[in-house]
């Protein structure tokens, strides 16, 4: 029994392995850039959603973002100011540094270690860790993200989270201006 378990648990392996990453939109709109997407007042709608269970935690945020620096040497400061549906609030501040032509890092209270962040076919992609904080306390999970922009201007940011590397959730926000 033990081993039909463990074989069956290195077969899924694979399968957990492509749900780490989220897939490029089939149609998605004008390009955007991480300034482009974050710099100036912006409000956005999401959830956060384990796959398992199938619980859901919804949120609101008000985004701030602001840029210093010249092209090359930028640095991007978002403040994020959340309110969760069940009553919980939170202020988040990133601080992104260009690094190099469409490349970027960033830090954020909660993040272990540095985001990395890949502009490239008018995608934003976004990787990090963070200690992430809920009503059941404190659990470090990672985040694949990718953002892009819907005819509308909108823009999406959907991602897989995983702890332990297991994908075990998604989150789905979108912001508009």
């Amino acid at each position: 029994m033990l081993r039909r378990t463990l074989l069956l648990g290195l077969a899924a392996l694979p399968l957990a392995a492509c749900a780490t990453t989220p897939a490029a939109p089939p149609t998605a709109g004008p390009p955007i850039t991480l300034v482009s997407a974050f710099t100036g007042r912006t409000t956005g709608r999401g959830h956060f959603r384990v796959w398992l269970t199938g619980d859901e935690r919804r949120f609101t945020a008000r985004l701030n973002g602001t840029v210093t620096g010249r092209d090359g040497a930028r640095v991007l400061t978002v403040v994020e100011d959340f309110a969760y549906d069940d009553g919980q609030k939170d202020r988040l501040t990133w601080v992104f540094r260009e690094t190099g032509p469409g490349r970027w890092t960033g830090r954020r209270e909660d993040t272990v270690g540095e985001a990395t962040v890949i502009e490239e076919n008018g995608l934003i992609r976004l990787s990090y860790t963070a200690d992430f904080r809920s009503p059941s306390g404190v659990n470090r999970l990672g985040f694949q993200d990718i953002l892009y922009a819907l005819p509308d201007g909108s823009i999406v940011n959907d991602a897989v989270v995983t702890r332990a590397g297991i994908a075990v959730a998604s989150v789905r926000f979108v912001i508009r201006r």
